[in-house]
């Protein structure tokens, strides 16, 4: 569980998070990548899927890339391998996202030195449905 040292802790970033974008979102309603920004949805927040494989994830219009959103997201939410995390920190930081946060069980040392040097916060290793219910957050009034 790592966060960027002087930068904002897991639950400031969601406190302050109004859209986040899933890169990894999934169709599948019995995978983490579906059930986690479901359950951000329905506590308040914009949730964009980033998804090249599905036209909609949750009801929701997917976008196959980060640079097709084209509006401004708070946090960009991995749900990818390790594998493709330095990838999509260098999408987060060419579309000049604040935050990104890589789910539980998802390290790259690469991606937060990239993270880093780019001033972005990072979050590896955890869970925003976690983080969310711990800190009983909500963008509900």
């Amino acid at each position: 569980m790592a966060t960027v040292d002087c930068m904002r802790d897991a639950q400031q970033i969601l406190a302050e998070s109004h859209v986040i974008a899933v890169v990894g979102a999934s169709r599948d309603p019995f995978k983490p990548s579906h059930t986690v920004p479901r359950q951000m949805l329905r506590h308040g927040w914009r949730i964009i899927p980033v998804n090249p494989f599905a036209d909609e994830v949750f009801g929701v219009k997917t976008v196959p890339t980060l640079a097709d959103i084209g509006e401004p997201v708070d946090l960009v939410n991995v749900f990818r391998p390790a594998r493709d995390a330095v990838d999509v920190v260098r999408q987060a930081i060419a579309i000049k996202a604040p935050a990104v946060w890589l789910q539980s069980g998802i390290f790259s040392a690469e991606a937060r030195r990239l993270a880093e040097e780019a001033g972005i916060d990072y979050v590896e290793d955890r869970c925003l449905a976690v983080e969310r219910a711990v800190a009983n957050l909500t963008r509900l009034t």
